[in-house]
């Protein structure tokens, strides 16, 4: 019998404020975390977008190093991580492994004006950055998988845990708005002119957005709260570099896996945290596998109608929401949806609803085909 594996004391730090408390109130009070900004640093036309304010950063990073020797996202990330190790019953030892999620980590210091060296953006570099301030001295492990990267490190950090290679895992994920990332997806043609609008007949594209989060994920029961992770899978469709699997068969599967691992059925989950990034193809990819999972009739919502799609640090950052949601018993809506505009039915949360949330399955797809889903469970 596999030794069970817990995910713990949540850190977050998006424009809607610092820490996961502030964050949920801001959300139940209505507020989102997307505006409109005019930065020629970053574009030539303005855009909408959901960006932490580096003044606040600085501000609360101040009294804890020196602000001018660690990146926007450096520091993003740290603090999150503080929040995590403040609030803790599992401490950091020499059995503790440092996984770093993330998409394109410091790209912005490729940036002309940067006051940072260009080797900054090696991600080896950021992950080293982060362990040296935070004392972990076990090699760290950077999960860079496109848009699954947050939620990917959940499952890596299961497995590694259970192997008994780790006693604990403490996984830091982040990304930011930056003129690569968003120049990216204007060459698509995949960014919204308005605030993103996922499953909506009316969606257009998605909406970039900046956050950082960190959990641990450690055999530690914790005394107060326990949500135990119950399964994983990951699936690669091969479709192709952009465009996710027509059948969603890569979704499908690994939700396929995660409840075999987890020995529950598609009735049994309460609630989806899905991927849901207002593109055309995505949203209907998702509906599919989620039709052929038999999973229509389960809850869901996407959260980037509110903090934007943040890349790499989306499927952390929702998943921390997630379990912030399971605590309270309250299911948030899934902003910006108002007609449906995939063609299998969906349960797609229109208003704030408290109910209890005793099974969780995330899920997230990216770019290059790759799909990871992750199935949580609520214990006493």
């Amino acid at each position: 019998m596999k030794t069970p594996v817990y995910i713990s004391h949540p850190g977050l730090v998006t424009p809607l404020g610092l820490g996961v408390q502030q964050n949920f109130t801001e959300i139940t009070n209505g507020n989102i975390a997307i505006q409109k900004h005019s930065r020629t640093d970053i574009a030539k036309e303005p855009f909408y977008a959901a960006m932490v304010s580096e003044a606040a950063i600085n501000e609360a990073f101040k009294s804890h190093g020196a602000i001018s020797e660690y990146t926007k996202l450096e520091k993003m990330m740290l603090l999150s991580a503080l929040e995590t190790l403040d609030n803790s019953e599992v401490k950091i030892s020499d059995k503790t492994l440092l996984i770093v999620a993330t998409t394109k980590g410091n790209i912005d210091v490729l940036d002309k004006d940067s006051a940072f060296n260009s080797e900054r953006a090696y991600l080896p570099n950021l992950a080293k950055t982060l362990g040296d301030f935070l004392g972990v001295t076990a090699t760290p492990v950077v999960i860079s998988n496109a848009c699954v990267s947050g939620i990917l490190a959940v499952a890596v950090a299961k497995r590694l845990i259970s192997s008994g290679g780790y006693d604990n895992a403490l996984i830091l994920s982040g990304d930011l708005v930056s003129r690569f990332t968003l120049s990216g997806f204007q060459s698509f043609q995949a960014i919204s002119d308005l605030p993103c609008k996922p499953y909506s007949k009316y969606r257009n594209g998605i909406t970039l957005g900046e956050a950082a989060s960190s959990v641990f994920v450690s055999t530690i029961k914790p005394t107060q709260f326990a949500v135990q992770v119950l399964g994983d899978g990951s699936c690669n469709d091969a479709n192709h570099i952009s465009g996710p699997s027509r059948t969603g068969e890569g979704l499908f599967k690994s939700v396929q896996d995660a409840m075999k691992e987890a020995k529950i059925d598609a009735h049994e989950v309460d609630f989806i945290s899905a991927h849901g990034t207002a593109t055309i193809y995505n949203d209907e990819m998702e509906a599919i596998a989620f039709n052929r999972a038999a999973l229509h009739g389960s809850l869901l919502h996407s959260l980037k109608g509110i903090f934007g799609h943040t890349l790499g640090a989306s499927g952390l950052l929702e998943t921390v929401i997630a379990l912030e949601m399971m605590k309270q018993e309250l299911i948030l809506p899934s902003t910006g949806f108002d007609t449906l505009g995939v063609s299998k039915p969906l349960a797609i949360v229109e208003t704030i609803k408290h109910q209890p949330i005793n099974i969780l399955l995330k899920t997230a797809s990216g770019f290059g085909g790759c799909n990871t889903a992750v199935v949580f469970k609520k214990v006493s």
